[in-house]
């Protein structure tokens, strides 16, 4: 095994320099993990649109301890079962698995306050790079992990042990967390959920911490981190921007086929108040989810170049259809439910309070329902109820 302390070493003091590793424990657990035995069979890097494979065992040594010890997210896989060890060429696919940007991982166990002696449960196993991590820190025996796809289980579970940890790595829907060896001090997981699951909360300790990424958007999700109560519920906030992977069982099937047959029959049809542009924004695009849960945002062209945008509710079949009309924005709306009325309405609301960023998202989850707050305004509070 190629010694790779130097890369560690050069890891550690890159995350300490973006303020993304800050305590003693965690640094010396970046420094003793090889983040290159986490990677075989290889990683997928984007290249002109498409994936390039580099397989562990095919590339030169310098070259892969240089792109293990890169500050990005490596796919790992892709459409659900390819690796890089399956292919020379180019590829096209949509990356299913992946280890996620050092300094991504790092900060997020740091903001989970983990203590000595805490027990921790992980949603989404991955590469089991941040599972090492963990087990570094608090012992192989206080960390669980669960991963729904059984080859990458298996990938992560050979890598763990070859670190040198025999630890908890279950197979299985990571949303019902692991009710067998619970109660957890920390849950934290390493995929996009749409909200977190009461499961989380009834398998938390009170007093215990959940940290998990929300969302459906992959550029307009934010990282909520909330602590359990003794009633059995949980109140925090968002406390920055991630993205990740969408958790399996969530994933949302793209919306394609022909737009103009499902954007035909229109209710609705005037001028925009605010611009649909301002969706390409991440707080605007995390209140837009909050507001119309299950929309997609899809971007399209005409024959003649010119760039559409749409909202698409496909389970109400409803729609929003924007062109651009000189300065100003058109939107055609159809189905049950005006889409961009409801976003419209939350982000005039949230312009005349100045604008505040995500982090100002205050989050309260009971059994029944999940409540989404800004500052105490009624007018940027939202409720979704389970019930």
């Amino acid at each position: 095994m190629t010694d790779t302390a130097h890369e560690r070493r050069s890891l550690a003091d890159k995350l300490a320099q973006a303020g993304a590793l800050t305590t003693p424990a965690w640094r010396e657990a970046v420094e003793a993990i090889p983040r290159e035995l986490f990677l075989n069979p290889g990683v997928f890097l984007p290249e002109g649109g498409r994936w390039r494979p580099m397989s562990a065992l095919a590339t030169d040594l310098k070259e892969w301890i240089h792109t293990a010890y890169s500050l990005e997210t490596l796919t790992t896989q892709l459409d659900g079962h390819l690796t890089a060890d399956q292919v020379s060429g180019l590829v096209a696919g949509l990356p299913t698995s992946s280890s996620t940007m050092p300094a991504l991982v790092v900060s997020m166990i740091e903001s989970l306050d983990v203590e000595d002696g805490n027990t921790v449960l992980e949603i989404g196993t991955g590469t089991g790079y941040s599972g090492a991590l963990m087990c570094h820190r608090l012992g192989e025996d206080n960390f669980t992990t669960i991963e729904v796809d059984p080859e990458v289980a298996a990938r992560a579970d050979a890598a763990l042990e070859t670190a040198g940890y025999s630890t908890w790595t279950v197979t299985g829907d990571g949303l019902l967390g692991h009710p067998r060896r619970a109660p957890y001090d920390r849950v934290i997981a390493t995929c996009l959920v749409r909200r977190i699951p009461y499961t989380w909360v009834q398998q938390t300790r009170p007093g215990g911490i959940i940290l998990a990424t929300v969302g459906s958007w992959a550029n307009g999700s934010g990282l909520a981190k909330v602590t359990v109560n003794e009633d059995g519920t949980a109140e925090g906030r968002i406390i920055g921007r991630a993205s990740f992977m969408q958790a399996r069982s969530q994933a949302v099937k793209p919306v394609d086929g022909d737009l103009s047959a499902r954007t035909a029959y229109a209710r609705s049809v005037r001028q925009t108040k605010v611009t649909p542009l301002a969706l390409d924004e991440w707080t605007p695009a995390f209140l837009a989810q909050l507001v119309a849960p299950g929309t997609q945002l899809v971007r399209a062209a005409t024959s003649k170049g010119e760039q559409l945008l749409y909202l698409f509710d496909p389970e109400r079949e409803s729609f929003a259809e924007f062109t651009e009309n000189g300065p100003d924005w058109q939107v055609r709306q159809g189905g049950p439910v005006f889409l961009w009325d409801r976003i419209e309405k939350a982000l005039i609301a949230w312009q005349i309070a100045n604008c505040p960023d995500i982090t100002e998202v205050q989050l309260r989850i009971t059994q029944e329902s999940h409540r989404y707050s800004i500052k105490g305004d009624p007018a940027l509070s939202w409720e979704h109820r389970l019930d």
